[in-house]
This record gives C-alpha cells, sequence and structure tokens, in this order.
C-alpha cells in the first residue's frame, strides 16, 4: 500500500513540474502576443486561466488537463507566430512548384 502512495506521489509531482514547465513556455510567449492578434491573446489568457482556477475538469492532484490545454495553446501560438513571421516576411506558405518542363520555351537555334 506504501509503495502506491509513492508511485502515486511521484506521478503527482512530475505532472506538476511538467505543468509548470509549460506554463513557464506560455509566460514567455507572452512577448510575442502584441503581433499575434485576438487569437493569440485569447489562447495565451484562456489556457492560463484554464490552469490557475480551482474547477478543472480531473481534479487537481491530476495535472492532464491542464498540462493538456498549456500545450495546445502554445502549440497554436507556434503556428500562429510562424504564419505571421511567413506573411510579414513575404514568404509563401506553400513552397513553389518547378515549373513543367513541356511548357518552358527553349530558344530556337
Amino acid at each position: 500500500m506504501v509503495v502506491l502512495v509513492v508511485i502515486g506521489g511521484v506521478l503527482a509531482l512530475a505532472t506538476l513540474v511538467g505543468a509548470v514547465l509549460l506554463a513557464v513556455r506560455v509566460v514567455r510567449a507572452r512577448r510575442m502576443l502584441g503581433t499575434l492578434g485576438v487569437g493569440g491573446k485569447v489562447a495565451f489568457y484562456g489556457a492560463l486561466i484554464y490552469t490557475v482556477f480551482p474547477v478543472d475538469v480531473l481534479p487537481d492532484p491530476i495535472y492532464l488537463d491542464d498540462l493538456g490545454v498549456l500545450a495546445g495553446a502554445l502549440i497554436y501560438l507556434t503556428r500562429l507566430a510562424r504564419q505571421r513571421r511567413a506573411t510579414t516576411a513575404g514568404l509563401p506558405s506553400q513552397p513553389d512548384t518547378p515549373p513543367d518542363q513541356d511548357r518552358v520555351r527553349r530558344p530556337v537555334p
């Protein structure tokens, strides 16, 4: 019985550390909120509020829902930041395809 309690405590501590690390990454992402628009701000503040809010989908000793929300927010913010960088740099979202070789005009000798 004691072994199960110790294993449960270690798992709870590991998920807490994971949640704290993800929260730190989300807070660091706050620096780029000015360029990400309303969607980025909603994802950022929504994830932080859900993580801090005492009522969760799963009870607090199990931080899997908090980890999922923080990870989802980070994925969304990262994709949004990449899209914004690509559009501000003038880069195409899809790589250019090479021209069709049959349609390229060759000089007549």
